[in-house]
């Protein structure tokens, strides 16, 4: 049995799961539709749930939501704080076909685990909305969508090229795809013209283009999403071949008054003329080239900073402006989808074409002069300037030559004023089993239908056999009970492929809101008064794709009149990566994986919170560093140690009847900073201000019971069953959660007094206060006084004194 003493410890292995059973008993976090309060919803990237469980990095935008929606709802906010599982996928599938069993029985195990230790951590979620991206009640909703788009013609079936893995038997994103192989497993993959479903997102660019500018996101986010989408302005121009001089190709440049400055062209490796171009004599390296390509995603290909490759095909185009002829190259960096699969390349005044005309020694031609001009022999002139050896632009600046050259081309009939993007429209289907199935069926005679809403969900079907045929035909083929129906005397065969996992996750943050409506995917009211989402954390990995099609989705939605805003996501928050303290990422190859449930084992949810927070900024990659968690786990036992007796009752330092002034504007000056730095996610430096206000109270004989409230309340965010527990002790009832947020004293906050460190030689001897606008005569005088110091320099030599206003007086002696 614990002694009595023990037993008034800090006893957080007692403390936390308590609290934990209470907050769920009592449904202390469910979010109540109620217009009358102003609302906010505070949400995470919901995550994948794994085998392997969470490591530390993952709490940690977990806890940044946690504790902005605690504040919130100290603060009169209707929360809306929910979490849920994207379970279909990839990962599922290969290891139920690795193991033999079920992804239904995987992905259940793997969610109650995480659940387990989401909720060890004391995470203020509404359990209640709980959602599952493979539940049929979900994922009924997802298909009900997609019919939507359908229906609009925003999804349509073509043969395009995909990232096909031979071994994985499915398509893969080009996120999925690293150096020509596999995210998972390593395989080889490569390009392949298979037969899909394309949902039109290129109809919404602009729209997706336009609407950033108004979201409270990082810049660095809404630029990745410029990129990804990359509308440029500019020409189409007609280039004919040498042979045979009946061919042409088309290009797109946003700079066609360079027109004349171009010196050779390259095509992208799929381009349909390059068999037409390739002489005899480059037929083998240009077929080499082209496999080598074909294993390589378009993110790879299109980096900026990797090497550029490509091989000559022996053919020629002829320039129109010119009539010079130009050889013809294929490259990996140029896109097939992008700009015709086809460049001009003016190597004098494009960074990217001078880097490939020096490696290939092919002429540097110089067409503008004037600014900043660079030898173009060694560097490109990218800037403006004005035209020179450019027949009809001579003389002329960028603007009027492009204006002059656009007049040009129309009058020729060799091209014309074009916008280009290299955004493309969206692959959404995969030849996998574990993933939504589509609402869709065709009849004998190969018409296509939308299932009925009345008839969804289509339930995907139990299958033995998940293994992929290798033909790029779906699992699913294979459940034939399940494959064929009848409407009607009509008989019907479904669609086999399935879903992406993205489809998930598309609009999840939707459901959340009417997680249990049977009727309707949500109902209007709730939408219009929870949405859009108020802040969103998650990985910067997700800051592209995920994003970018979940907007899409609600675009549309929002054009159908089902959503009542045109953005899901006002604010957002990409949190920086915990490494291992091997300072690589955690992984379990590494060996560098640290669990948090033995942190929590060992030291608690509370102090594993503070550390995660207390590392440093919210957006920060940071290395884990166990020894770390010493320093959080001292302040909170030394909090508990101002507070609690070893009686388990208040100690003697709460029993005044008044604060000090010093204290009471040092916790007037903490509910200022932490309040600000709450609002502003700066979550380390508000738990350094509480670490403060903790030292300035052991320096106190005596503290209220009222200034010890607040104390707590402050740290209540952070350290929650910590918090619960100190609440409770003071003597209030039921839980802190909606507890008002303490208010500070603007003439508080202003400092009067500084508590000044006295030093003889570098080391402590003391402390005293003195008011802020004392002279540095009087400091030191004062200083001298004091015992410590005194008792040091007694017999010595004063040889320098030192004082640091509002922190340190130091005298030096022999």
């Amino acid at each position: 049995m614990k002694s009595e003493q023990q037993q008034n410890d800090y006893d957080f292995a007692e403390i936390e799961p308590r609290w934990q059973k209470y907050w769920q008993r009592d449904q202390t976090f469910k979010a109540i539709f109620d217009p009358s309060k102003p609302k906010f919803y505070c949400l995470d990237m919901f995550p994948y749930p794994s085998g392997q469980g969470l490591h530390v990095g993952h709490p940690e935008g977990y806890t940044a939501t946690d504790i902005v929606s605690r504040y919130k709802r100290m603060n009169g906010f209707n929360v809306l704080h929910p979490m849920g599982w994207d379970a279909f996928g990839l990962p599922a599938e290969q290891y139920a076909i690795k193991t033999g069993t079920h992804p239904k029985e995987t992905t259940a195990a793997n969610v109650a685990r995480f659940r387990k230790q989401l909720q060890m951590i004391g995470f203020s979620y509404d359990w209640d909305r709980e959602i599952n991206t493979t539940d049929e009640k979900y994922y009924k909703w997802t298909q009900w969508i997609f019919l939507k788009l359908y229906e609009r013609g925003l999804a349509y079936q073509s043969h395009e090229p995909v990232n096909w893995c031979p071994a994985l038997g499915t398509v893969l994103a080009n996120e999925e795809v690293i150096d020509g192989k596999s995210e998972r497993g390593g395989h080889p993959v490569i390009k392949r013209p298979m037969r899909q479903w394309v949902l039109r997102i290129t109809e919404y660019a602009d729209r997706l283009l336009e609407d950033l500018e108004d979201l409270d996101w990082p810049e660095h986010v809404k630029e990745m999403q410029r990129n990804w989408i990359g509308k440029k302005s500019g020409a189409h121009i007609d280039f004919t071949l040498e042979d045979p001089a009946d061919q042409s190709f088309r290009v797109f440049t946003t700079r066609p008054d360079t027109l004349f400055g171009a010196t050779f062209c390259v095509f992208a490796p799929e381009h349909p003329l390059v068999p037409l171009v390739t002489t005899e004599a480059q037929k083998q390296p240009i077929t080499e080239y082209v496999e080598q390509t074909l294993r390589k995603s378009d993110m790879e290909r299109s980096a900026l900073a990797k090497d550029k490759t490509g091989v000559p095909t022996g053919g020629y185009a002829i320039n129109p402006a010119n009539g010079e002829r130009l050889p013809i190259f294929i490259a990996d960096y140029v896109l097939m989808h992008y700009g015709h699969g086809a460049i001009m390349a003016v190597p004098g005044h494009d960074d990217r074409d001078h880097a490939f005309a020096l490696k290939y020694e092919l002429p540097i031609k110089r067409v503008l002069q004037g600014g900043d001009e660079p030898d173009i022999t060694k560097k490109a002139h990218c800037g403006d300037g004005v035209l020179v050896d450019s027949d009809f632009l001579d003389g002329l600046k960028r603007t009027e030559a492009i204006t002059r050259m656009m007049k040009w081309l129309h009058e020729t009939s060799v091209g014309k004023e074009a916008t280009s993007y290299k955004l493309r429209d969206w692959i959404f289907s995969r030849q996998r089993y574990w993933g939504e199935p589509f609402p869709l069926a065709r009849n004998e005679e190969g018409d296509l239908i939308g299932i009925d809403e009345s008839d969804l969900p289509v339930v995907l079907p139990e299958i033995d056999d998940f293994k992929p045929s290798g033909s790029g035909e779906s699992p699913l083929a294979k459940a034939t009970d399940w494959l064929t129906f009848e409407i009607d005397g009509v008989r019907y065969q479904r669609e086999t492929n399935t879903m992406p996992q993205w489809a998930g996750s598309c609009w999840y943050y939707l459901r959340f809101i009417d997680p249990d409506n049977m009727i309707e995917p949500w109902n209007p009211e709730k939408e219009a008064y929870w949405m859009p989402v108020d802040l969103y954390i998650g990985g910067a990995e997700h800051a592209v794709l995920h994003l970018l099609y979940a907007r899409f989705w609600h675009k549309v939605l929002y054009d159908l009149g089902y959503v009542s805003s045109k953005e899901p996501f006002t604010k957002l928050v990409n949190q920086g990566m915990i490494l291992g303290e091997n300072g690589e990422k955690m992984a379990k190859s590494r060996g560098n994986v640290v669990n948090p449930d033995e942190i929590i084992q060992k030291w608690g949810a509370d102090s594993l919170r503070l550390y995660e927070m207390f590392m440093g900024p919210i957006e920060a990659t940071k290395p884990w560093q166990t020894n770390g968690i010493y320093g959080v786990h001292r302040f909170l036992k030394r909090f508990w140690k101002l507070a609690i007796a070893e009686d388990g009752h208040l100690t003697g330092a709460v029993q005044a009847e008044i604060d000090s002034d010093s204290f009471l504007h040092q916790l007037h000056r903490t509910i200022k900073k932490v309040t600000a730095d709450i609002e502003s996610l700066q979550f380390n430096t508000a738990i350094a201000a509480l670490m403060e206000l903790l030292n300035v109270a052991y320096r106190e004989t005596h503290i209220t019971s009222g200034s010890l409230a607040k104390f707590v309340l402050l740290v209540s965010p952070f350290a929650p069953h910590f918090g619960e527990e100190l609440w409770a002790r003071l003597g209030h009832s039921g839980s802190l959660a909606y507890a008002p947020w303490p208010s500070y004293d603007s003439k508080l906050v202003t400092k009067k007094t500084v508590i000044l460190s006295l030093q003889v030689n570098g080391k402590a001897r003391g402390a005293m206060e003195v008011s802020v606008n004392t002279s540095k005569e009087a400091v030191l005088e004062s200083a001298l006084q004091q015992d410590g110091v005194k008792r040091h320099i007694a017999g010595k030599n004063i040889i320098r004194e030192v004082y640091v206003p509002e922190r340190i007086v130091n005298f030096v002696v022999d």
